[in-house]
Formats: C-alpha cells, structure tokens, sequence
C-alpha cells in the first residue's frame, strides 16, 4: 500500500471532481449517493494510475454505469419543487445518464456509448425519448422556456 498520494493523480482528481459531481448529482438525484459514486470511481482509478488508457473514460464508466444498475432504483430528487429536478426524476436511470452524458458532459453518442456499455443506436434511442419526455415533464415543447419568460 502507498503512504504518499501521486501528485499527478492528486492535480487530476483536484481539476475533475467539481465538474464531475456536478453532474453525478444530475444523475444519483441525491448529493449524498453522488459524491458517494465519485469517490469510489476516483479509488478505483487509483489502483490502475498509470495503466488506465483514458483515466476520464474509466472515471465516467464507473460513475454511470454504477446508476444504471438494477439495484440503483432509489427515489431521486425527493422534497424538490424545482421543475427541472423533477423532470430529471421522472425519466429513468439511464435516461438521465444520457442526457447527463450528452448534454451536460458534451460527449459524443458514440463516446457515451463507450461509457455506458451500450450500443450507440440504445444511446441514440435513450437519449431521443429523455429529451422528449425532459421537454414534456417540463411542460413546454422548448426546455429553453422553463424560467416562464416570453422569448419574443
């Protein structure tokens, strides 16, 4: 065992984790459970520094792939009124985990897919009917419209 952490793994986890819990709570709905994850993804990375081919693509996998497991079935987002935090709860782990993926973290489908552990045409289909369901949760045809105001 190690006595001393490595300081390149150090300034890598002290440049990501903000970021990263950030969106881990979008998909856990629970701060708690998020930071829970990310620090299990980040100890994990630590016993591979240095061998892992893409230390942020093994981060990622295991921080989602963790949600979309069938015992990660939890409530999300409970005792919130905000309208965006409950149209995140009604859509299903893996809903959240993409959208999470490709529009907050900005990947690829195909990057998701590598991720996730899924086929890039399940992403392409996740991600389509969460925006589509995120929209209709939200109440409006246009997520941009959700503050109330008149975009005219």
């Amino acid at each position: 065992m190690r006595d001393t952490v490595d300081p390149e793994f150090a300034a890598y986890v002290d440049a990501r984790q903000g970021r990263w819990l950030r969106s881990a709570y979008l998909v856990y709905g629970d701060a708690e459970r998020a930071e829970e994850q990310l620090l299990h993804a980040f100890t994990r990375l630590s016993l591979r520094w240095g061998k892992a081919d893409d230390p942020d693509a093994f981060v990622l996998g295991e921080l989602y792939r963790a949600a979309l497991s069938r015992w990660s079935r939890a409530k999300v987002f409970e005792g919130e009124e905000d309208p965006v935090k409950l149209a995140l709860a009604a859509l299903s782990p893996q809903q959240r985990a993409v959208l999470v993926l490709l529009y907050f973290e900005e990947l690829t489908e195909f990057e998701t897919a590598d991720i996730l552990g899924m086929s890039h045409s399940a992403v392409h289909a996740n991600g389509m009917t969460a925006v589509s369901r995120f929209r209709l949760e939200l109440g409006t045809a246009d997520w941009r419209d959700v503050t109330g105001r008149d975009s005219r």
